[in-house]
């Protein structure tokens, strides 16, 4: 029997999968294994029964995903069913593999008549990595992996470019885009003839719709915090960590949030919760709350992995894989970790605070919801306060949308 193992949902996508296409699939959906079997069967491969090899030599391979992905070699993993490989002498084809991250997507800019992955995806905007992926596109067979492909109409333009679509932005703006004529910066007023791009994102869309044997209990747990401190700053304006006047709505947001975030209350709750968990990951926003993180933590932990407690960090300042003991803990930044790897070995995740970002809300709790996990009920316990910054957070990222600090302080 093949070790290519893929259920419906997966099989069902590959059918409907094409050159150009966006597979769409939530956090921990399989949407990597399901591309590279696309892949294979692309270039002539078979595993309905029994394996049978691609004609040789397929077309290069080349993946780009998120360094920490190309890091950890979770695409590895991925590969190696189809006995496939980034080293060559380990890879039964005599074609390329190569996995690297979208910080080095330039390189490949070059490559022709090749096949592509892109994984995570990175192409909003107009910027480098959106003018290497276009110019990739033109010349190769690719795809793309996503579990959040576009909140908005501008954010399918690249995608709507490479498939021939529109010749360029300005093509697209031109036709669809009626710009509001009182705001300071180009604002999108409203969408032109919304029924062709309705047809046109349907056209490359594949979702991947799998069926979670998961549950997941989200709760929120409310703490307090200095109320009169909270209050002062808000009728004075003035930074009392730094001890000099609050110059903008982005400071005083970050002065509120260090209020609320810091109190003791908080960090005897998040305490608490740890002690009864076995293995906890536990996401934070800002350094100060990882220094508070690791006076809370670091007591507990000892020397060595073989010791009773261990904790590990992963942000800008440590790399650190998640540990093997009994009992531990993992300090993510959410920035730094939100996607692009997965632990199957806890049921508990503790958002010490909450992120701005919807979509990184959503990619941090998907962390431990994967296809693989042994738990079937998953708890996800959100640290917060009754305080207005932290209210209206909340009631952004309910509606699904990101929280804007201009929009909720009058300056």
């Amino acid at each position: 029997m093949s070790a290519i193992i893929l259920d419906d949902h997966q099989i069902d996508a590959i059918k409907r999968m094409k050159n150009g296409c966006i597979l769409y699939g939530g956090v921990g959906s399989g949407k990597s294994r399901t591309s590279l079997a696309y892949y294979f069967l692309h270039e002539g491969g078979s595993f309905d029964e029994e394996y049978v090899p691609m004609s040789d030599p397929p077309k290069d391979l080349y993946i780009i995903t998120t360094a920490r992905k190309r890091d950890t070699l979770e695409w590895e993993g991925e590969l190696s069913p189809f006995l496939l490989s980034t080293n060559p002498a380990v890879n039964l084809y005599s074609n390329q593999v190569v996995v690297d991250s979208w910080n080095k997507i330039k390189k490949y800019e070059e490559i022709t008549d090749s096949f592509f992955i892109f994984d995570e995806q990175r192409v909003v905007g107009s910027g480098t990595w959106v003018k290497a992926f276009l110019k990739i596109a033109r010349h190769n067979e690719w795809i793309l992996l996503s579990a959040t492909p576009g909140d908005t109409w501008q954010d399918y333009i690249p995608v709507f470019i490479a498939n021939g679509f529109y010749k360029n932005r300005t093509e697209f703006s031109r036709e669809h885009i009626v710009y509001s004529r009182f705001s300071k910066y180009p604002k999108v007023e409203r969408y032109l003839n919304v029924g062709r791009l309705i047809r046109q994102r349907n056209s490359i869309l594949v979702n991947m719709d799998c069926q979670r044997q998961t549950i997941s209990h989200h709760e929120d747990i409310y703490v307090s915090y200095d109320i009169e401190k909270y209050k002062d700053v808000s009728r004075t304006r003035w930074n009392p960590y730094k001890d000099e006047p609050i110059m903008n709505a982005g400071e005083l947001c970050y002065v509120w949030r260090k209020i609320v975030n810091s109190s003791e209350a908080r960090q005897m709750t998040l305490l608490e919760i740890a002690e009864k968990q076995s293995r906890v990951i536990i996401f934070y926003n800002f350094d100060y709350e990882l220094e508070l993180l690791r006076k809370i933590f670091l007591g507990r932990a000892d020397c060595g992995p073989g010791g009773d407690f261990e904790m590990a960090e992963w942000n800008g300042h440590l790399h650190q894989p998640i540990p093997e003991s009994k009992r531990w803990v993992y300090l993510v930044q959410y920035n730094a970790g939100a996607e692009g790897w997965n632990c199957i070995k806890t049921d508990t995740i503790i958002f010490y605070s909450q992120n701005y970002s919807y979509k990184i809300m959503q990619q941090a709790a998907g962390r431990i919801d994967r296809l693989n996990t042994p738990y079937k009920d998953l708890y996800y316990y959100h640290l917060k306060s009754r305080s207005g910054i932290d209210l209206a957070i909340s009631r952004a990222l309910k509606n699904k949308k990101d929280f804007n600090e201009s929009r909720f302080v009058k300056w």
